[in-house]
């Protein structure tokens, strides 16, 4: 999954409410806490204009995020002062329910304010998100009025002071030694080159113009469109001028020859943090890596007993050559890419009754990447929709050179990041009315992620692997790919791997082609610590389903734990794990409210 653009580490919070959702309980110190969440929410959404823009709040969708360091530094004195409020509340006179709810809040605040000090916000861009990716920002907004068409507008003529912000934040990098190695820039120097070149009616900022509403008068839509053309044009693709030349010029040559965080001024101790932050775990990088090292070893065992199941002769590297290679396993222009992704996405729908009980009502589409960003970014992500209904989820796929992106990882990947992955489970969240905002909006990646990568597995608890034993193949080889990340983010980022080693270990280990390797390798180097938490979280699901497995015996029901799972929200893993031993304990209760369609 992923966002728009990546908000500053310093931003745990990577999603806030519309409304709060639960009833304050009675007690004076309840009516305290809720009345804490409802302010705090407030605040955040305030402060991240782009944030409450996704989740379809239009208050503030003409503005940018102010990424001045003086707002920084202030956000950080608001959030130290929050954690002191908290210690004043007396947790004996709230609820068990509120109990958790504070634990959970207070740590969103306490791993914000201790990131700031290992400076990732001073990071402003890398190959697979940042500032050049501002134009996906229009991918999550909703555009039905002339207003939101006006705001949008605004936006654009904002947009080279957002550029400049950016670019201030990474000249302190210069200064504070929090950089991005020199083959990033590189990378994005490509990037930038494009958007500032190309045609203004092709850019994604000018997009939503290109299908205006039946109800804006045709005077209207003219002015529109040329405003549109004219902002595009004079203040998006000069700013991105700007900032290539700011990048090529001053920030290339200071950039590290080698790659890994642990040559940034927060070094090692900053990597630990990351860790700990994406896994919602104590596991140290060590442990973490030596983890990685054993999944590879298992998934690897695996993997040779699907290939003798294909009955293809050679080993285990020659299969992989032969999936990499064979033109049946490809297609052949990008539009039959699409439609060879949308066509999955319509054969996993009638069989998601199997393993959820609880559906969403919020529906999704699949959608291209686009084309500027496509040959630099991963293979697909999902994009959430919004609260209130008012745009769907998106599922985003890469169509860039179709020849090198295989058919049998397509169902893998749909299930991963359209459902019952991401575009599902966040929507599912949304629909958790009885839980506090913060929790039904939480961004926990080991949580997300971990269940999007456990998504994957339930491919075959939906029969959908059965007849096609390259797609499982595929499956594993998605799941190599997360073990894999164990091994190669912690080489890089403490163990010193350099980045062709990194290629090789996973080359060596999985199927996946050298350009979307390549790119990944790119993004764990780029974003230390966030590659953890997929395997860290898949791994914690399975065995909480195990557990429960065992121990409920005949009443196990397998659509009745994945909803246990998707009704606790996005939690850090200890609390899921709590919440499970008390479902577990409590009897495993059957589905309470029944399949409801979409």
């Amino acid at each position: 999954m992923r966002h728009a653009i990546r908000c500053a580490l310093a931003l745990v919070f990577t999603a806030m409410s519309v409304s709060s959702g639960a009833q304050a309980p009675p007690s004076d110190a309840g009516v305290r806490l809720h009345a804490l969440f409802d302010r705090e929410w407030e605040w955040e959404l305030s402060e991240s204009p782009l944030t409450a823009s996704a989740l379809g709040d239009l208050r503030w969708n003409d503005k940018w995020d102010d990424l001045s360091m003086s707002a920084l530094e202030r956000r950080q004195r608001h959030r130290e002062a929050v954690l002191a409020e908290i210690k004043t509340i007396d947790r004996t006179q709230i609820s068990p329910d509120d109990r958790t709810n504070l634990d959970i809040f207070r740590y969103q605040y306490e791993m914000t304010v201790e990131g700031f000090t290992h400076r990732y916000y001073l990071i402003r861009t890398d190959t697979y998100a940042g500032v050049q990716n501002s134009e996906q920002v229009a991918d999550t907004l909703r555009f039905k009025t002339q207003k939101d068409y006006d705001d949008w507008l605004v936006r654009l003529d904002a947009f080279p002071t957002y550029v400049d912000q950016n670019i201030a934040l990474m000249r302190a990098g210069m200064r504070d030694n929090v950089l991005l190695p020199k083959v990033i820039v590189r990378r994005v120097l490509d990037q930038l080159g494009k958007l500032a070149a190309q045609p203004p009616q092709d850019s994604g900022f000018y997009k939503p113009f290109v299908h205006l509403p039946d109800d804006i008068t045709e005077s209207e839509r003219a002015r529109l469109r040329k405003t549109a053309l004219e902002r595009v044009q004079q203040r998006v693709q000069p700013a991105f001028a700007t900032l290539r030349t700011f990048l090529e010029r001053e920030y290339l040559p200071a950039c590290y020859d080698r790659v890994g965080w642990s040559q940034t001024s927060s070094g090692e101790a900053g990597y630990a943090y990351f860790a700990r932050l994406f896994t919602t775990t104590d596991l140290t990088p060590p442990q973490i890596h030596e983890l990685g090292l054993k999944e590879v070893a298992r998934i690897r065992a695996e993997m040779e007993r699907v290939k003798a199941a294909t009955n293809f002769q050679g080993s285990l590297q020659e299969f992989f050559a032969y999936l990499r290679s064979d033109p049946r396993f490809f297609y052949a222009t990008p539009d039959a890419l699409l439609e060879g992704y949308r066509a999955l996405a319509k054969r996993i729908d009638p069989e998601l009754i199997k393993v959820i009980g609880t559906l969403p009502r919020l529906p999704y589409g699949v959608r291209p990447i686009a084309d500027a960003v496509a040959p630099n970014t991963t293979a697909a992500y999902a994009n959430q929709g919004a609260p209130d209904g008012s745009r769907p989820a998106y599922f985003f796929v890469n169509l860039y050179r179709p020849e090198m992106r295989p058919k049998w990882e397509m169902l893998a990947l749909t299930l991963h990041e359209a459902i019952p992955g991401h575009c599902l489970q966040m929507s599912r969240a949304f629909e958790l009315g009885d839980l506090p905002a913060f929790r039904r909006y939480g961004g926990f990646t080991a949580y997300v992620e971990g269940w999007a990568l456990y998504s994957e597995s339930l491919g075959e608890d939906m029969g959908l692997y059965d007849d096609d034993q390259y797609a499982r193949f595929g499956r594993l080889t998605y799941e190599m790919w997360r073990a894999v990340r164990l091994v190669v983010d912690t080489g890089m980022h403490v163990m010193h791997w350099d980045r062709d080693r990194a290629i090789k270990y996973f080359m060596d280990n999985a199927a996946k082609t050298e350009l979307d390797v390549t790119n990944e390798i790119d993004r764990y180097i780029s974003w230390p610590g966030q590659a953890l938490a997929y395997k860290v979280g898949e791994l914690r699901i399975k065995a909480l389903r195990e557990k429960a497995r065992k121990r409920l015996g005949d009443r196990f029901d397998i659509r009745a734990f994945n909803d246990r799972v998707l009704e606790t929200g996005p939690v850090p893993l200890q609390v899921l794990e709590a919440e499970i031993e008390t479902w577990i304990a409590a009897g495993g209760p059957a589905l309470a409210k029944g399949t409801r369609a979409r």
